[in-house]
């Protein structure tokens, strides 16, 4: 007492202090002020410690572990020396004052530590060391969580090594380095031939690659959390040791108490330093998860920043890299420990079974050595339909993109049933290969739960059958139990590692071979700086091959010029510009550009951002080059209009902008940037004809703002080419003529040819530069309908629900779609499973018990065969009824979503961002595949076997329920307070998601114009600062699991401690056997209580992908798509007669009407071409609406042959007109799947369109025909012949009714004149309604209808109505006509 325990703190102090010295100079993290108060303290500490502790200072530790241990240490080896003392205190109470004195400061400044963060909720880098091993620094989040909502403002900023910019910047170069030594190592200088085979090889090695780069940047953290599963470890199998001691001290009956006392404390302290390192290894795992997923999300992105083209992988497949895969490779870094751990513990496990049972305990090896092969063959299997899975799930995603971005085509034609049927057939697909895997999975984790059974009943009916005076004793069984349930952990968790490791290795394989994709080569461009002596910069371009669709095009263009590209449809006008941002692959020749590049492209890109961000973006804002830009590019008017003027938010793809709007737009972000190159995709051919000269006059012409610049117009207008200093001539790929407009004339070509045709009635269209242009009333209403809504829009970013729990509704709404018959046979199968398996336990007690006479046991057979009956029961199969019953839900569940999506109308789709839809068929859908089913498993089961331990522990000691009851409240205390905030972080983590994908979506959309603008570095930063918000409500997340953990198991070790004093108090009338059965029972409800509220938790958090998916069953929908009775006839409509009676329209209840009071007939005998014109927002396209009743009447009705169409079906209507829309949209699949989705014409039928569309020579050429593959969104075709494949579908159905709004703005004067020719000789008994911006178009119709501001002003022939002198007389004057 005098000597060891008093010199052993100082010893350890003085022998460790250099070491650890040495530790805070090499990781320090600079110095902390030390207060006043603190030096007081310190006073009264020994010299050294007193050193340490400002040495720690200086080096920026908060929180010392080491001198931790020295003040425990300090006050344990106090502990002996005050009993004596104490024991002597009537006499020496002054004497050993001094001994007090010197153990209160120790017990005091313990006790500070261990209170040290209750009153302070700090992130963990300023919690104290104690509060870092319980997670106390945490609770002050789940105390805000379970008072009020947590909002995003509530959650903590992530720590400088979890952010994106930390993780990713130091990833990159090790990915950028393994990429060059798998290059150099597969041969830099490969012969042609040979490049195949490398990029083969590259793949395969690519998931290889991936995963030695992860596991150098974070295999060093990874390392310390194996080290402490390892010490957990240690401290489970010394466990079974204890209760082996424990239950020998039953037996001896002249034992001393104190033992009992000492080996039951011991044993609850084993018990919480195995929890405690379990949670340290399972935090560092789920924090390496974190930044693993970081860390992949980010490669990809900056990947789609540098593919070649989109049509190698498509939004839908890059989405699904970025959740599901990333979450396989989380899922990885937790479970990965196992798979070579297990087979250890398995062996640890057997040895000390051979220690109690010998020889017999080789039955148990040769169980496990059966269960091992068939839970592999099991494992691969799985992976295997886990692949097949992935790859219907991406097909089901990848449509699902299409369909989301190409909704307004679908409900045009009316064909959502032919691309419901198409995702139905992905989902069964998915959905069968699902049941095989949770069928061979539910039979691998039956298998599982069975083992401990069949190893107990293999190694005990050896051990009692080979010899007669082997004896099972309580010793030897539930020692032996203890260590068959330490056996069961690593057996139930191999299964699932090697499932785990199986599912990692392909999504590794998988994100390998994207992140190895061929890149766009820096050299394809050579960019040269433009320096501000030279006048101008120049854009040279020497003899080069490209492989897609031109070749041995050699060109220099003048600096400062502007540069005319014309050409038919499919010439290879827009490769070119590709070509000059270096967006194609370059086989032999060389580009060169001097000064910056602004690019834009034929179909505008617009971002979900406020319009002025679109202009500017990224640029800082200078208001009179602003205003200027905005005049230039004629958006004053429309800013007028605007709800909120340029901060108006505009939706995703600029669905709140018209056609002509989103162009000006894009327009002008490239006229901001005062770039020295500008490349022009058409940009002039979705604005009407004045408003296309006046941005001719005032941006791209030779007075306009960008006149000083290189300019490289590619368009169909010939009116501007007479201003251009040079015009390209492009044919099949080919320059077949150049020079000034004038000079071509005069060579006579094919050109002057083509000019004299078309031109005339060409130039007719240039309105004045001071036309005017009328209000956008249309295009004012739908902005003001989504400026209304933004709140909504940014309420998916902080929307929190208003309770903290999931209502209960949805759990009924989910078990409703099981059914009630299945889910009552799911609950009987658990009862009776575990009714069985607490019988033959509390067999083996009674075996345990039995007396021996003779050295031998009586009737041993019988107790193994009852022993053997009553563990075969438990096995019956409980699990396959909860998967095939959550199969059933899947389906249900996402048939609602589906339908739901499908029927909403137009506006929904216009207000709701793509990436919260995105979420719902991907994550939200694959929680309830797989989560959910998972969770109940675990729920049910953990909850039927704690009740078992309970039933036990009750029986064996009824006084146990003194301390159970009392647990059980702090138990329904603790779990209240987990599940509150857990739900909200769970809702909070799943909101910040969308926006990764919806911005993910917007970056593949627009990846041309974000590297022709230089921007990716900018939209790096954005995804960055999304997935680090999405990271903040993650961190939280897993942290509560572990603060949850510790506390119930600590909870539960309470129990431990309660049943093994209590059997120790009543060691004279509880018998070994109960004794050992209580014991061993209870040492198992650590676990089981965390497991049942991690479960229950699990379920709740992903029972909200429920709660989101139901969410659109409130939503408005539709009209019905058919009406069942309907006398409507097959033929209808026959005349094609149209009756508009007083018909308004209106974009939503409240707002002012967008069509007022029209009064329209059209006759049969009018069945001809029909004119509509109007300023821009007069209603022209409002009124298409209102006739495929895309937005329903607000008054009035719309006759059709006499038939009211808002009382038919909606696909009654919409597949008996037609529509060819401004924005030619087609979808991944054959290209007669585009034309024909429900195969409803005959292959002559479709060559036949396809001929009077101007399309077949095209698609006679290709490859596979009619079956030729187009991309997503139809990307591998030009997008005038998208625009074809659009009048092919119409010329296919060939209704009595056809409206075309501006269908031909995309193709050249030529094809233009063929198409128009074609319609009046192929619709010509038909009604054609031509929403026209060029009125030289419907000078020959039969009438036109005039509109302003929602009214049709006036209607007649175009001969009459320029006789009465009326608007449209103005309007044909204005434009030249007259």
């Amino acid at each position: 007492q005098n000597t060891v325990l008093v010199w052993a703190p100082c010893i350890y102090l003085w022998v460790l202090s250099p070491f650890y010295c040495l530790h805070l100079y090499c990781h320090g993290r600079g110095r902390l002020p030390l207060s006043s108060l603190c030096s007081a303290k310190l006073v009264r500490q020994t010299v050294l410690a007193v050193c340490m502790i400002h040495w720690e200072r200086v080096r920026g530790c908060r929180s010392s572990v080491f001198l931790f241990f020295f003040w425990l240490l300090g006050v344990v080896c106090s502990l002996i020396p005050l009993h004596a003392k104490v024991q002597l205190a009537a006499f020496y109470l002054f004497k050993h004052l001094s001994t007090f004195c010197t153990f209160w400061p120790y017990s005091v400044f313990v006790a500070n530590l261990f209170l040290f963060f209750s009153q302070n909720a700090c992130p963990v880098q300023d919690a104290s060391f104690l509060s870092k091993i319980l997670f106390w620094w945490f609770s002050g989040l789940l105390f805000k969580g379970y008072r009020s909502p947590l909002q995003a403002e509530d959650l903590w900023s992530l720590r400088e090594e979890d952010t994106s910019e930390k993780i990713i910047s130091d990833l990159e170069e090790e990915w950028t380095a393994e990429c060059t030594n798998t290059s150099i190592a597969l041969g830099s200088r490969l012969p042609e031939q040979a490049q195949f085979l490398r990029k083969i090889q590259k793949e395969q090695s690519s998931g290889f690659c991936l995963l030695r780069t992860l596991a150098r940047s974070f295999g060093p953290y990874f390392l310390t959390g194996t080290l402490c599963l390892m010490v957990h470890d240690a401290f489970m199998f010394s466990v079974p040791q204890v209760l082996s001691l424990l239950l020998g001290f039953m037996k001896d009956e002249d034992a001393p108490l104190w033992k009992g006392y000492f080996y039951a404390s011991l044993m609850f302290l084993l018990s919480c330093l195995q929890s405690i390192f379990n949670h340290q290894y399972t935090y560092t795992c789920f924090t390496v998860g974190m930044r693993v997923k970081t860390a992949v999300m980010g490669l990809v992105y900056r990947k789609v920043g540098h593919l070649i083209s989109r049509r190698t992988c498509t939004v839908g497949e890059i989405v699904n890299l970025v959740s599901a895969d990333t979450q396989k490779l989380m899922d990885f870094v937790v479970y990965f420990n196992a798979v070579w751990l297990a087979p250890i513990e398995v062996t640890l496990c057997l040895f000390f079974l051979w220690q109690h049972l010998g020889p017999s305990a080789l039955a148990g090896i040769a169980t496990v050595i059966f269960i091992f092969p068939l839970n592999g063959f099991i494992a691969r299997k799985r992976s295997k339909l886990q692949e097949i899975q992935m790859k219907y799930m991406d097909g089901r995603v990848k449509l699902m993109n299409e369909i989301l971005n190409g909704i307004k085509i679908l409900k045009f034609y009316a064909w959502e049933k032919a691309f419901l049927e198409q995702v139905l057939g992905y989902r069964e697909k998915e959905l069968k290969t699902l049941k095989k895997s949770q069928i061979l999975y539910s039979v691998s984790i039956a298998s599982f739960n069975s083992s401990s059974f069949l190893i107990a009943f293999a190694m005990f009916g050896v051990y009692v059958l080979i010899d007669d005076k082997n004896i099972l004793d309580a010793q030897k069984i539930f020692v032996s139990m203890a260590l068959i349930n330490i056996l069961k952990t690593p057996l139930s968790q191999l299964p699932f590692a090697m499932s785990t490791t199986m599912q990692a290795l392909v999504s590794l394989k998988r994100l390998g071979k994207f992140l190895c994709q061929d890149e766009l080569k820096p050299d394809n461009v050579t960019r040269e700086s433009f320096k501000s002596g030279n006048k101008c910069p120049s854009l040279s371009n020497i003899p080069l091959t490209y492989s897609v669709c031109w070749s041995r095009i050699s060109v220099r263009v003048p600096c400062g010029s502007l540069v005319a590209v014309v050409g038919h449809v499919g010439s290879g006008k827009s490769s070119l510009l590709s070509a000059m941002l270096g967006e194609t692959e370059k086989r032999s020749g060389a580009v060169s550009v001097k000064g910056s590049v602004a690019y834009v492209p034929q179909q505008a890109w617009i971002q979900n951002a406020s319009l002025q961000d679109n202009i500017l973006f990224g640029r800082e804002k200078k208001e009179s080059w602003y205003q200027r830009v905005l005049e230039a590019c004629a958006l004053l008017p429309d800013l007028d209009n605007l709800p909120a003027g340029d901060t108006t938010e505009i939706g995703e793809k600029g669905l709140n902008l018209s056609g002509g709007q989103k162009q000006r737009v894009s327009l002008a972000r490239a006229v901001y940037r005062k770039a020295d190159v500008y490349l022009l995709d058409d940009p002039l051919s979705a604005v009407d004809a004045h408003v296309g000269q006046h941005i001719f006059n005032k941006v791209i012409g030779p007075r306009g703002i960008l006149r000083d610049k290189t300019r490289i117009l590619v368009t169909h207008g010939m009116s501007f080419l007479p201003q251009a200093d040079l015009i390209l001539v492009l044919v099949d790929g080919e320059i077949s003529e150049r020079g000034s407009y004038q000079e071509l004339l005069n060579r006579n070509g094919a050109f002057a040819d083509f000019i004299h045709t078309f031109a005339s009635s060409e130039r007719k269209e240039c309105f004045s530069e001071a036309s005017q242009r009328g209000n956008i009333t249309m295009v004012c209403v739908r902005a003001f309908i989504l400026a209304e809504k933004i709140d909504m829009q940014l309420l998916w970013m902080l929307m929190s629900p208003p309770g903290n729990r999931v209502k209960l509704e949805m759990y009924i709404e989910y078990f409703h779609t099981i059914g009630l018959p299945l889910i009552v046979s799911i609950v009987f199968l658990y009862a009776f499973q575990q009714a069985a398996s607490l019988s033959y336990n509390y067999w083996l007690s009674l075996w345990a018990d039995q007396p021996v006479i003779n050295g031998t046991q009586l009737n041993t057979d019988l107790k193994l065969g009852v022993y053997g009956a009553l563990g075969f029961a438990q096995g019956l199969q409980s699990l396959m009824a909860i998967s095939l019953g959550c199969i059933i839900a899947s389906r249900h569940l996402h048939l609602e979503l589906l339908n739901n999506v499908l029927h909403s109308p137009m506006s929904f789709f216009e207000t709701t961002p793509s990436g919260n839809l995105f979420n719902r068929f991907a994550k939200e859908i694959d929680a309830i595949d797989n989560m959910i089913p998972d969770g109940l498993k675990m729920m049910l089961g953990y909850f039927f076997k704690l009740m078992e331990v309970c039933i036990i522990v009750l029986m064996a000691t009824p006084f146990a329920a003194v301390i159970i009851l009392p647990m059980a409240f702090l138990y329904g205390f603790i779990q209240s307070f987990y599940v509150a905030t857990s739900c909200q972080l769970r809702r909070l983590e799943s909101v910040s998601r969308s926006p990764i994908y919806t911005h993910l979506n917007e970056t593949v959309q627009g990846a041309s114009v974000i590297r022709a603008f230089n921007e990716q570095s900018r939209f790096i930063m954005g995804v960055n600062h999304k997935v680090d918000q999405n990271q903040t409500a993650y961190f939280p997340r897993f942290v509560a699991t572990r603060w949850l953990g510790v506390n119930l198991e600590f909870l539960g070790n309470g129990i431990v401690l309660a049943a093994s004093i209590l059997s120790v108090m009543a060691k004279g009338t509880l018998s070994p056997g109960m004794v050992g059965l209580a014991v061993s029972h209870s040492l198992q409800v650590t676990g089981f209580l965390s497991w049942i509220v991690r479960s229950w938790t699990d379920v709740e958090n992903n029972i909200v992908s429920v709660e989101r998916v139901k969410e659109y069953a409130d939503t408005p929908k539709e009209a019905a798509w058919t009406i069942e009775g309907s006398s409507l006839p097959p033929s209808w409509p026959q005349k094609g007669t149209i009756e508009f009676h007083d018909y308004g329209l209106q974009y939503r209840k409240g707002l002012e009407l967008a069509l007022k009071g029209i009064s329209v007939h059209i006759k049969e005998r009018e069945k001809v071409q029909i004119g509509i014109v109007g300023r821009t927002g007069a209603g022209k396209s409002s009124l298409a609406l209102g006739i495929f009743r895309i937005l329903e009447a607000a008054k009035g009705q719309i006759f059709i042959d006499g038939i009211n169409i808002a009382e038919i079906g909606l696909h009654d209507l919409r597949s008996r007109i037609t529509i060819i829309p401004q924005d030619p949209v087609l979808f991944s699949g054959s290209l007669r799947m585009n034309l024909d989705p429900f195969d409803a014409y005959t292959d002559e039928d479709v060559w036949n369109a396809l001929e009077l569309a101007h399309l077949k020579n095209f698609v006679s050429e290709l490859p596979d025909k009619l079956n030729h593959e187009c991309s997503e969104g139809g990307e591998n075709l030009s997008l005038g012949q998208r625009q074809l494949v659009c009048l092919a579908r119409a010329l296919l159905r060939k209704t009595k009714i056809l409206v075309l709004d501006e269908a031909t703005a995309a193709l050249d004067l030529e094809t233009d004149t063929l198409i128009q020719s074609t319609i009046r000789s192929q619709f010509e008994d038909c009604a054609v309604l031509t929403i026209a911006h060029r009125l030289n178009t419907i000078m020959d119709y039969t009438k036109v209808i005039v509109m302003d501001k929602g009214h049709v002003v006036e209607m007649d022939s175009p001969s009459n109505l320029i006789a009465k002198r009326g608007q449209f007389y103005y309007m044909c004057r204005e434009a030249g006509l007259l």
